[in-house]
């Protein structure tokens, strides 16, 4: 395949640049915000011209952002996706765009399905559901949505890498307990977005919306005593506490945990449960990572 990787220098497309690296059949084209601005439907029409695949990592990404200028964050998340997706329906390419669990209500109390009614509570979740809508409309027969949430990884700013930052400044750290996902290591998305992109353009994998996030759930509050115990430090230095101590100008969803059946009809399987993957994040022989212990 030629894929074309936007997004290129954040987290997850560096991850999936790199997943990439390890399947020599493929030609990749990786390109930064500072190489393509994806807002500019010529530019876009032309990066997209020669490839079979389009792997969209490229986004607005800040929540509380968003919610000051929903416009600029729409144009990033929106728009400029639509723009991506009718250059692939004029050079006969797939897209693989990744979207967010905050496209729900979060109210939830079971593993929200693939086709479960969107509402989001905040800027960031319409201007992400606006891009989706932008895909399925554009691009309904190679049009691929893959919804993730609470990504970690090496190349980025996330969870993992403020707590461990913040165990060394302070003695105990209180984190939310009352908000429950599904911890999801950015590289075990990337292998999987690859296999997406080869089972879809092989015709095994149906379009439409797949939810890739790790199996099982917990709280930001377990999460972050997983990580300590993995680097050694004690657990008990965290302490749970609720969102309404940490409030911000956009509004979370309270439940995150988002069900996995398309993977299946996909010929694919979902992705493992999150403590495995956390475990192989920071094990020696992981991909390069902040975290592992030298």
């Amino acid at each position: 395949m030629r894929l074309l990787v936007t997004g290129a220098g954040g987290m997850l497309g560096r991850d999936v640049v790199d997943v990439l690296a390890g399947h020599p059949g493929h030609t990749v084209t990786a390109v930064t915000r500072a190489e393509l601005d994806i807002t500019d439907p010529a530019a876009v029409s032309d990066a997209v011209a020669g490839h079979d695949v389009v792997v969209n990592a490229a986004a607005w990404t800040d929540v509380d952002g968003a919610e000051r200028d929903e416009a600029a964050a729409t144009t990033v998340n929106g728009a400029a996706v639509a723009h991506l997706a009718a250059a692939c329906a004029r050079h006969g390419a797939h897209l693989l765009h990744v979207s967010t669990d905050y496209v729900f209500a979060g109210d939830a109390d079971t593993p929200y399905p693939e086709d479960a009614p969107t509402a989001p509570l905040n800027a960031y979740g319409r201007s992400k559901l606006a891009g989706e809508q932008a895909v399925r409309r554009l691009l309904p027969d190679t049009g691929h949505v893959v919804r993730t949430a609470w990504l970690y990884g090496a190349h980025g700013r996330n969870f993992v890498s403020t707590m461990l930052a913040l165990a060394e400044q302070r003695d105990f750290l209180d984190v939310v307990d009352d908000q429950r996902g599904q911890p999801t290591w950015s590289y075990a998305l990337a292998g999987q977005l690859v296999a997406l992109a080869e089972a879809a353009r092989a015709g095994r994998a149906a379009p439409g919306v797949y939810h890739g996030t790790c199996s099982g759930e917990t709280t930001w509050y377990g999460l972050a005593r997983a990580v300590f115990a993995l680097r050694g430090l004690d657990p008990d230095r965290i302490r749970p506490t609720t969102s309404s101590r940490f409030p911000r100008p956009a509004p979370r969803p309270a439940y995150s945990v988002l069900g996995h059946g398309r993977w299946v009809e996909a010929g694919l399987p979902p992705l493992p449960d999150w403590h495995t993957t956390l475990v192989e994040a920071f094990a020696p022989a992981a991909p390069p990572s902040p975290w592992k212990v030298a």
